[in-house]
């Protein structure tokens, strides 16, 4: 059929599109030949009877990949009037410069058969809405796409050839360039290096990422980042840049290629699928050029790394924290053997801390496996570690010194560069200042500015160093020379002190014991720790469980035993008298509702009820003692002489509490009555007697 024949005065009547594209900038610079190919189109369209103004040209989309049609703004702008019926036809040297996706090629002919709208190339003129055309052009569009696979793979190929012999050359991570030959070497910059050193040191001393960032932070430290024009700045250490840095294996000098998978996502942008693992990495290669590390050491750092990601269901040992717990991450449960988490609660005004296993209770709704109390489990361990220190505290004494001297010159040195680089700058700032012509003011006033902005900068810079050797001349004064002196006599003070940090005693214990493992016997209020050193010793420790929160507020029982002794003698205010004299406290169950540090007849009364000791009245009931009616009914007097005869010494009367209340005793061993005494007091009371019954009758006569 006649390519003339298909094009219709219906089509004449809308314009002719023809869509330019290169693939890459190189392509447009250096295939020129193919950019005029395609410019040349126009004279097919006005062959066939487009006016000149009929024709519209959309290449703006050169040096853009026809992979998708995400990105290129051209193609999205030609799909959209061919949909308006304003398209009479699309024009393209071939397949490939429209489209290399399938979706986006059929997406176009269908929308240009509903539209009635022709399509052009080299080759001739397709009306999509026949189907032999449109089978053939469904054809063109997916050798197009095979195609572009085909060069892909190529090229792919090619690159993972090259990588493998560590030839391929990739972005370099801060702190490593290519030099002139084109060889991996460590940055030039001092103070570039210098920082990424300390940042490397500094992790395998404390051994998280996080406690890194926090370092940098206290010492006023910034890290080097390199942008995209090669400038590196100094910025605060973060902890994504802290991790992205442990985990880039070309600060080890190793050559790395592949380490993740890539995928396009629909709006075109490069997105990670997936991290491949160690072994799936497409290049490595160990000792390729110059690191900051060695090989060995960026393995360690991933394992310290691993483990700290991990949950307390895996065997670990966490980095050491501020928490009085010194078996943080080492403790593990003797009866299910997961590690104990630790929790701290505040008690009694003091923080108290807990190893806790409830893992069972947080999954499975279970109680509890095991809640020990930290302080003796701790108190034993540290008398464990002074008494395996002591032997080897010189020589750890004169090391630990070493290495804070050693960092904190290190620290100063970074410092030192941040000041030449400054100095450099602001030299930089002035060179340039005295360059400028004087009466070119506004240049000059510009210049001027960012001189005295370099300036300040430098000043800043010497008062942070000034303030940072300040602090560690205070940190390393004689005062902590002198404890260092001390560890190497008396390694338990040191241990002892309270300023000794929690963190630096877990460093130590984690150089020494590998775990612990704890099993309570409530039964009988111990906990059994077995110890496991480094070097695979083991040792088994004994520790008594403290008291629980009612024990620790309970009257003590020696209290109690007193209390009971002393109602055989004294009433209730004086028991108190004699517990507050020896120096006794009552417990908070004995001053229900009351703040007293001191006793009472009233608390001494509470605790004989609360305990069921026998009181006083029945102590002396039980030993024979009348009340004051049963003694006079006995001897056959008044009552009332009967508290004259106990004042007199005749009676012996016992108080049985604090309101003068008696019970009496008769002295001696035989009945009163069988004694001369007796009866002088029994011939006395009769003549009283008589005397008051003659005084009576005499009265009655008068």
């Amino acid at each position: 059929m006649n390519e003339s024949l298909k094009v219709q005065p219906h089509h004449l009547q809308r314009s002719a599109y023809l869509y330019v594209r290169q693939s890459s900038m190189r392509q447009v610079i250096e295939n020129v030949e193919s950019t005029k190919r395609q410019y040349a189109l126009r004279n097919r369209a006005a062959a066939l009877g487009w006016r000149d103004d009929q024709i519209i040209v959309i290449d703006n989309d050169q040096g853009e990949s026809g992979a998708s049609a995400a990105w290129r703004e051209g193609f999205q702008r030609l799909v959209t009037d061919v949909g308006m019926g304003q398209a009479g036809m699309v024009m393209g040297l071939e397949v490939s410069r429209l489209a290399r996706n399938n979706a986006d090629w059929h997406r176009l002919l269908e929308i240009c058969a509903l539209a009635d709208t022709l399509i052009l190339d080299e080759d001739g003129i397709y009306d999509p809405a026949s189907f032999n055309d449109r089978l053939l052009l469904g054809l063109k569009g997916t050798m197009s796409e095979a195609e572009l696979h085909v060069l892909k793979a190529r090229l792919r190929g090619g690159i993972i050839n090259k990588a493998q012999r560590g030839e391929y050359r990739c972005p370099l991570p801060t702190g490593l360039v290519y030099d002139e030959a084109g060889n991996v070497v460590l940055d030039p910059d001092a103070q570039v290096r210098d920082a990424i050193a300390y940042f490397f040191e500094t992790f395998s001393r404390v051994g998280s990422a996080s406690q890194t960032v926090k370092v940098f932070r206290t010492e006023g430290l910034d890290f080097p980042s390199r942008l995209r024009g090669e400038a590196t700045v100094f910025r605060p250490l973060t902890a994504s840049t802290a991790m992205r840095t442990l985990h880039n294996p070309r600060y080890a000098g190793a050559y790395a290629y592949g380490r993740r998978q890539y995928r396009r996502a629909c709006d075109g942008k490069k997105t990670i699928q997936r991290k491949r693992e160690d072994a799936d990495w497409l290049a490595c290669i160990p000792g390729a050029h110059p690191g900051y590390i060695s090989w060995d050491q960026f393995q360690e750092n991933l394992r310290i790394l691993e483990a700290n990601g991990h949950g307390y269901n895996v065997a670990r040992a966490s980095p050491p924290r501020e928490g009085a717990a010194l078996l943080q991450g080492r403790a593990v449960c003797g009866r299910c053997g997961r590690h104990f988490r630790v929790r701290y609660v505040a008690r009694r005004g003091k923080q108290e801390a807990w190893y806790v296993c409830d893992r069972g209770h947080t999954a499975r709704g279970e109680a509890n496996c095991q809640s020990i109390a930290g302080a003796p489990i701790d108190q034993a361990i540290g008398a464990l570690v002074t008494g395996e220190m002591t032997p080897a505290a010189i020589e750890l004494a004169l090391e630990i010194r070493r290495k804070i001297e050693a960092r904190y010159a290190e620290a100063d040195q970074l410092r030192c560069r941040a000041v030449e680089r400054a100095q450099i700058e602001a030299d930089l700032a002035q060179r340039r200042f005295k360059l400028v012509d004087p009466g070119n003011r506004l240049v000059a006033d510009t210049l001027e500015r960012e001189w005295n902005d370099k300036l300040r900068a430098l000043a800043e810079a010497h008062e942070e160093r000034t303030r940072a050797r300040q602090r560690n001349d205070v940190v390393l004064d004689d005062a902590i020379r002198q404890r260092f002196a001390a560890l190497t006599t008396d390694f338990r003070r040191l241990w002892d002190d309270p300023a000794t940090a929690n963190r630096e005693r877990k460093r130590l214990l984690a150089y020494i014991i590998e775990d612990a493992t704890l099993v309570k016997i409530p039964a009988e209020g111990i906990t059994k720790v077995h110890v496991r050193f480094k070097g695979g010793r083991s040792e088994t420790l004994t520790t008594r469980n403290p008291k629980s929160s009612a024990q620790q507020i309970k009257t003590p029982p020696e209290i109690v035993e007193l209390v009971d002794e002393l109602l055989d003698e004294h009433v209730y205010s004086e028991i108190a008298a004699i517990l507050n004299q020896r120096g006794f406290r009552p417990g908070a169950s004995a001053r229900p509702g009351r703040a007293t540090d001191r006793f009472s007849a009233k608390l001494v009364a509470y605790l004989m009820h609360t305990y069921g000791l026998r009181p006083r009245y029945d102590r002396l009931r039980q030993r024979g003692m009348l009340n004051r009616k049963e003694m006079a009914d006995r001897l056959g007097i008044h009552e009332q002489t009967v508290d004259r005869w106990a004042e007199s010494g005749l009676l012996r009367a016992h108080s049985y509490n604090d309101h003068g209340w008696h019970l009496y005793e008769l002295l001696g061993n035989l009945p009163m009555k069988h004694s001369s005494r007796w009866d002088r007091l029994v011939d006395r009371a009769a003549g009283m007697q008589s005397i008051s019954q003659g005084v009576g009758l005499e009265s009655k006569e008068v």
